[in-house]
């Protein structure tokens, strides 16, 4: 087996060697620890693991610049005075005047310099920068030109050298991530280092896509990105070097589409070998008469809509199949998505088995549990944290058993000690917040078992085939009968006198309001006391008892909260987002969300289907802070004009580009990080496409015999290791 981009070494391994040893084996210099490279100490080493958010030294270089500062032209004092805003970066030549020592505390050293045209000072806060420069040095210095008074000052140069080494400040420069400690100049050495190791992989892409796309390699993509070769035709007239930016600013983006293309495939690739692994494991079939089923549906005293019913049958189906169901129940808010995963798992329970579901909090489990105890007419177990002492060591032996026919609960199904008889079917709510471990590790409970996720969040087909992508999709796109459409409003913060005196007269009404206070990035402590200073402006304004709900109270006193509040003894409950889901109050008519352009878009979706749940007309009102411009304002506008969640979170992604649709990263999946800036709609399905054609090509076996197809082999395998998708496989299916 012969393939230019494979070391000797490799080549000369037995023909048997699996593509996958041969695989790690060529990358294995990029596969090693950070530590590894040269010059990089244990300090450096640690941070640098923190910006890659990874061990290896591929996980550095996929820590992408977040932006390219164009160095290349030099430009006369005079010429920068003229043509530059303050703040823009400018290289030049100057000879040093003069080396002015501060004559007070915190005060900077200045070097004095010029050209033929004008002056400049150099800024700098640390002496250690002035070693080895002396008056009459014609240096070349490039930096953020600034202007004080009628002076130029360039503070703290990002590059400081003498003319004749003017080739060492890069013409295009790399701006990286960073973290407290961790200085440009390391991260350019530390990346440098890393390129170094870098040779390029057999090619995944198929060469009729590389050429139509007009793609680099992968090993050139990330040279391109990291350590960018100088433009060609500099100085050589305005519109030369124009034409030249525009040809640099292409590569740039062509080599981040590349990269972000990549990732996408090796998600694709991966979770298609789950697919088919699926499909190659034995199940069991369950059926059953449908007389529990017929007992539930009498019960709830409702008709099943259209949607209901052909996911109900899509559902049957799977679980009639001989191959394990993994199928994903979405829908959007009060569509009827407990009710469909209930007769599910009575169908499990006909056939003589056990049915499990679990949900991500204390409320909406119990929630969950509330509603399956009323309609089922099996037992219903509970188990969560807060189940302790006898009641949970009853609660154990019921589900261990087979007592206990349908088990609701949260994280502590998990648990080692939760063993069951017989479990059939897990049902996972918000599966997002779960992630794909624990999916597996549920479904390692049961013998065989089925598993139907479910989420309240509509997604859109990108994020289906993205961290979705190994399951069968049910999709609810239509709402029981008689709910209400909810009315939209939005206000500026300058009016909340207005809004305060609308929610007086509704109080006064008797119905019942929730107040949700805004998100404070990366603070939960500051979110909770924006909403405890609410709660207080709200108390000196109305003369009704007011709740407060937020995610650091103990789970029995939040629950009292709530409980408040569905009871009716307090009307108004100010919270953070801990309601967004699984708080169910038919008599809630009002949501009001305070600077609602913190939270996306599906985000507010959720909140405002914390009403509408009952017979009064129901309103939402999204007060917004009047600084957000037309940008911000046009897109709280489709919440307005749409409760659609399908066509909201199509919109919320395209607005959140490669982020993540839920604000909530999905433990054990690594998520798509080089897709920043990249529409990322096309890639998936271009990924899709390929990861499918792919896998249904040639066997394994097939491949083993054919070169070229090995080689492809072997290209696939380098792929899924260097994004840390050759466990993926393992983890998409317990079992």
């Amino acid at each position: 087996m012969k393939h230019p981009t494979l070391p000797d070494s490799i080549q000369a391994l037995p023909p048997e060697t699996e593509p996958e040893t041969i695989a790690m084996r060529s990358l294995t210099p990029v596969t090693a620890p950070i530590a590894s490279l040269p010059g990089i100490g244990p300090r450096y080493a640690g941070l640098l693991r923190k910006v890659a958010n990874g061990p290896r030294i591929i996980d550095l270089l996929f820590v992408l610049p977040s932006a390219h500062i164009d160095r290349s032209a030099v430009l006369s004092l005079r010429e920068a005075r003229a043509r530059l805003d303050p703040g823009a970066i400018l290289t030049t030549r100057v000879r040093v005047s003069a080396i002015l020592h501060p004559t007070r505390p915190r005060h900077p050293f200045r070097i004095r310099a010029s050209d033929d045209t004008d002056d400049v000072e150099l800024l700098f806060f640390h002496q250690a920068f002035l070693r080895g420069i002396a008056v009459g040095d014609v240096l070349a210095v490039s930096g953020k030109f600034e202007r004080y008074g009628s002076t130029l000052t360039m503070p703290h140069p990002d590059y400081l050298v003498s003319w004749a080494r003017r080739g060492t400040i890069p013409k295009i420069d790399p701006v990286w991530p960073l973290t407290a400690g961790l200085f440009p100049s390391v991260m350019r050495r530390a990346m440098h280092k890393a390129l170094d190791r870098l040779s390029s992989p057999p090619e995944w892409i198929a060469p009729s896509l590389l050429r139509r796309r007009s793609w680099p390699s992968f090993g050139d993509a990330l040279e391109c990105l990291h350590r960018p070769a100088s433009r060609e035709g500099e100085g050589e007239g305005e519109k030369k070097e124009e034409t030249s930016r525009e040809t640099w600013s292409r590569r740039i983006y062509k080599a981040r589409e590349r990269l972000a293309f990549d990732e996408c495939l090796a998600d694709q690739i991966s979770l298609a070998r789950g697919r088919r692994h699926a499909r190659s494991r034995p199940g069991r079939s369950l059926s059953g008469d449908g007389t529990l089923r017929e007992e539930a549906l009498a019960r709830f005293g409702h008709r099943l809509t259209g949607a209901q019913k052909r996911a109900i049958a899509e559902i049957d189906a799977d679980l009639a199949a001989p191959t394990p169901m993994m199928r994903l129940l979405q829908g959007d808010v009060g569509a009827g998505k407990t009710l469909v995963a209930l007769l599910a798992m009575l169908r499990a329970v006909e056939s003589g088995a056990q049915a499990a579901m679990m949900a991500p909090t204390e409320i909406l489990a119990s929630q969950h549990f509330a509603t399956v105890a009323r309609l089922a007419p099996v037992p219903c177990v509970y188990l969560s944290g807060s189940v302790k002492g006898k009641a949970r060591k009853q609660a154990l032996a019921a589900i261990a058993g087979g007592e206990a026919k349908l088990v609701i609960g949260t994280h502590a199904l998990f648990q080692e000690k939760v063993a069951f008889h017989d479990l059939a079917l897990a049902v996972i709510d918000e599966q997002h917040r779960f992630g794909v471990r624990q999916r597996a590790m549920l479904g390692a409970k049961g013998e065989r078992t089925d598993i139907l996720v479910m989420t309240a969040t509509p997604i859109p087909r990108t994020l289906l085939l993205t961290q979705w992508g190994d399951l069968s999709v049910s999709r609810l796109d239509e709402k029981p009968p008689g709910r209400k459409p909810v009315r939209t409003s939005l206000h500026p913060l300058s009016g909340l006198d207005t809004v305060l005196d609308g929610i007086r007269r509704v109080i006064r009404s008797g119905a019942q309001v929730f107040w949700v206070c805004p998100l404070i990035e990366e603070s939960e402590t500051l979110d909770i006391a924006a909403a405890e200073a609410r709660r207080a402006a709200l108390a000196e304004r109305f003369p009704c008892a007011i709740g407060l709900a937020h995610g650091r109270q103990d789970i029995a006193e939040r629950e009292r909260q709530i409980d408040g509040f569905r009871s009716g003894a307090t009307q108004l409950l100010v919270a953070t987002t801990v309601i967004e889901v699984g708080v169910d109050i038919p008599n809630a008519s009002v949501m009001v969300i305070e600077h609602a352009e913190r939270f996306g878009l599906a985000q507010l979706h959720q909140l405002r289907g914390r009403v509408g749940r009952g017979a009064a007309a129901s309103y939402c009102l999204l007060l917004y802070d009047d600084t957000i411009g037309m940008a911000g304002k046009e897109r709280l506008t489709l919440l307005r004009e749409t409760e659609d969640g399908f066509v909201i979170a199509d919109r919320d992604f395209r607005l959140r580009g490669g982020g993540d649709l839920t604000g909530n990263r999905q433990s054990g999946h690594p998520g798509l990080r080089l897709g920043e800036g990249i529409d990322l709609m096309p890639l998936v399905d271009e990924a899709h496409r390929e990861a499918e054609r792919t896998g249904s090509e040639k066997s394994a076996s097939e491949a083993d015999s054919a070169p070229d197809s090995r080689i492809k082999r072997i290209a696939d395998e380098s792929l899924l290791i260097l994004f840390d998708r050759n466990d993926m496989t393992r983890l998409t299916h317990a079992g």
